[in-house]
């Protein structure tokens, strides 16, 4: 198999994905970018965390060009991407009782605020408490994650129940279980995971539809433009001292 049709096989499939979650999941992501437009309107604050790849989709909705400037990353040391050392770590923390809550009571996340979870299984006890404790402290909780793994695989969290149960909205990515795409002759594993892709996608069309929302409320979506393009950097400062109090990376 010639590595051109391999490409063009990966193509196929991301795109069949994202077709998938564009007519099966409107619904919700029309819901959750109701939810991010009431919290802005609101005043209140948004966040979203993801651990190991699933901080990439978190990763790609904060401090960037046309996206929400009160968007804000929320961090737990050691899980947040392949700079830890050893990499393994980080997969090890995210199946750590306790350390959801303690991220959580030190961040300045609060009532009404908004906090995204990404996070592909669902089913380590990072995500799962982070959900459950967000709730508890008032936030509004949107779930990102594969549904696919709460029927195929065992919750590693004492309640045995996955971030979906928590949330008030789930986004499906539709990912199969293992994130592998493809497989072929001479190749022993499966390979080609395409839920970056695939939930990055979700993230910007939830965002998408907020901005949707707060225009059609005559409210100005507290957008960001590009620093590399006449007059972004002025408009960015602009934004940035209007609602510097629910920025929160940035000093």
């Amino acid at each position: 198999m010639s590595e051109s049709k391999l490409a063009g096989q990966f193509f196929d499939a991301a795109i069949g994905l994202l077709q998938r979650v564009r007519d099966e999941e409107a619904a919700g992501v029309a819901a959750a970018g109701t939810a991010v437009a009431d919290t802005v309107a609101a005043g209140g604050r948004l966040f979203a965390f993801g651990a190991g790849h699933s901080s990439l989709a978190a990763q790609d909705v904060v401090y960037r060009a046309g996206g929400f400037a009160v968007m804000n990353l929320l961090t737990v040391p050691g899980v947040v991407g392949v700079d830890v050392m050893p990499a393994t770590l980080g997969s090890a923390l995210e199946r750590v009782d306790g350390l959801a809550g303690a991220v959580l009571d030190s961040s300045p996340a609060r009532a009404g605020d908004l906090l995204v979870i990404i996070s592909l299984s669902g089913r380590n006890a990072l995500p799962v408490e982070m959900a459950m404790n967000a709730r508890a402290l008032g936030l509004k909780v949107i779930g990102v994650t594969s549904v696919a793994y709460a029927t195929e695989t065992k919750s590693r969290h004492l309640t045995g129940t996955y971030l979906k149960d928590h949330c008030d909205i789930v986004l499906d990515s539709k990912i199969a279980v293992g994130d592998a795409e493809l497989t072929a002759d001479g190749i022993e594993a499966p390979f080609a995971p395409a839920s970056t892709v695939v939930t990055s996608a979700l993230m910007q069309a939830m965002m998408a539809a907020a901005a949707g929302e707060l225009a059609e409320r005559g409210i100005e979506p507290p957008l960001l433009r590009s620093g590399n393009v006449d007059g972004g950097t002025e408009w960015n400062g602009r934004v940035m001292t209007e609602y510097g109090d629910r920025i929160f990376y940035r000093h």
